[in-house]
């Protein structure tokens, strides 16, 4: 018996890093799995590795960055899996930079990707949650909107701060539907964190020394783990708060 039997998940962004090591940890709990994504091939390779822990599964390409594609995904998931108890809203297309080097451009396409995606997929699944007693919404957020040197994260922390704040009014407005919402900052070492860390050597030490507890964390052990409990009954009374995965190193207030 899994702490998640019988319950559905959508995660995106889920053919690598974040997404599929909480593909890959709810699933170790019971639950069947949307693994929602751009590439075809690496969606498959995770839905291969849910199909070897006997999960159930579902491959759905889709680019969360053009919202017409969204109610199709959310419509395939109900069809594959029965329904809708897990939205993991983690795809992310917003790299660092100065504020001088952002272009209108990336910027609108970042929140496309972000805030936008996020509301209509919290939207969409809403009905779906509501009809089968309530569900859990987790939006992946940064702890770079608490740094204590913001430069190079004007644009980043600004996309992710308008998707905590809908995390914030989901969370009071859906609670009488069953509805829980929360906010999970994390520090893990993603493909896209690997390829920084390579090229800027010096940079990544730094940062890696910035965190108390000394090391970037694990997709599924360190962050996917902690996820299980917040969507599980053991969290039922936690909802609209921000909870950082990310060694200790930011501050909250």
């Amino acid at each position: 018996m899994g702490k998640l039997d019988g319950k559905v998940a959508l995660i995106t962004g889920a053919g690598q890093g974040i997404g599929r090591g909480t593909a890959l940890a709810l699933a170790k709990e019971g639950a069947a799995v949307a693994v929602v994504g751009r590439t075809e091939s690496k969606l498959n390779d995770t839905c291969a590795m849910l199909t070897e822990l006997g999960a159930r599964s579902a491959a759905i390409t889709c680019n969360v960055g053009n919202t017409d594609e969204l109610p199709g995904a959310v419509e395939r998931t109900v069809e594959a899996l029965g329904g809708v108890d897990i939205l993991v809203n983690n795809a992310n297309d917003c790299k660092p930079g100065p504020v001088l080097s952002i272009t209108e451009d990336a910027y609108r396409q970042s929140f496309a990707t972000g805030p936008l995606a996020t509301l209509r997929l919290m939207q969409l699944c809403h009905p779906h949650m509501k009809a089968r007693g309530g569900g859990v919404i987790i939006n992946m957020v940064t702890s770079a909107a608490v740094r204590w040197d913001a430069s190079n994260y004007g644009a980043y922390a600004s996309i992710k701060e308008a998707m905590r704040a809908l995390t914030r009014s989901a969370a009071c407005e859906w609670g009488r539907d069953g509805i829980r919402a929360l906010a999970v900052a994390p520090h893990a070492m993603t493909p896209a964190l690997q390829w920084w860390a390579e090229r800027n050597p010096e940079e990544a030490e730094e940062f890696v020394a910035s965190i108390p507890l000394g090391r970037v964390g694990d997709p599924e052990a360190d962050i996917a783990r902690a996820i299980v409990f917040l969507v599980g009954d053991d969290a039922g009374y936690l909802t609209g708060a921000t909870i950082p995965l990310d060694g200790g190193q930011s501050r909250w207030g």
